[in-house]
């Protein structure tokens, strides 16, 4: 198809039309030039095999649950260290890897350890997708990404859901 046909057919076409035919164009274009089906890994990350238990009327504390986009699974394997900001600095508690469903074996912070305070959660994007042989740009364009947030009151359960891929996050309150 060359210019001249390609302008011919765009005057023939509503408004609407072309609309979304730049809109499906614009999301082909969007699609990753790094991966491709040959670059994904060879073991494939491991989703859910059952759902997850109910977590009503457990005692209050502190859980994360780490869900890659990138490849629509749960970030089994992923680093994550928990600090809490003691005034001046932030204190490291520990450091975790998410188990097979993307969560850690135990809870972040329970029993004594759940206080109030402002907390952080470093999440290592970097070494992860590194571990799962993601064909990225060098330097990755995240590395290390913080989730900051503030319990407010150690009565209540906070669950802590992170969405990652190569080129974002998003983090929330879950339930």
């Amino acid at each position: 198809m060359n210019d001249e046909t390609t302008s011919l057919q765009l005057d023939r076409m509503p408004r609407r039309g072309i609309l979304r035919a730049g809109l499906l164009m614009g999301g082909a274009a969007l699609a990753s030039p790094f991966a491709t089906a040959a670059d994904a890994p060879a073991t494939a990350p491991a989703g859910l095999t059952a759902a997850p238990n109910s977590q009503a009327g457990v005692s209050p504390r502190l859980t994360v649950h780490a869900i890659d986009t990138y490849h629509g699974a749960t970030g089994a394997g992923l680093k994550l260290d928990l600090s809490r900001f003691d005034g001046e600095r932030w204190q490291l508690l520990k450091t975790v890897r998410a188990n097979a469903g993307g969560r850690p074996a135990e809870p972040l912070l329970i029993g004594d350890s759940y206080r109030t305070g402002r907390y952080e959660v470093l999440v290592h994007l970097d070494e992860y997708f590194a571990q799962m042989g993601a064909k990225l740009p060098n330097p990755a364009f995240l590395s290390k990404v913080p989730l900051r947030f503030v319990i407010q009151d150690a009565a209540q359960r906070v669950h802590l859901a992170a969405l990652f891929s190569p080129w974002g996050y998003s983090y929330y309150r879950g339930s």
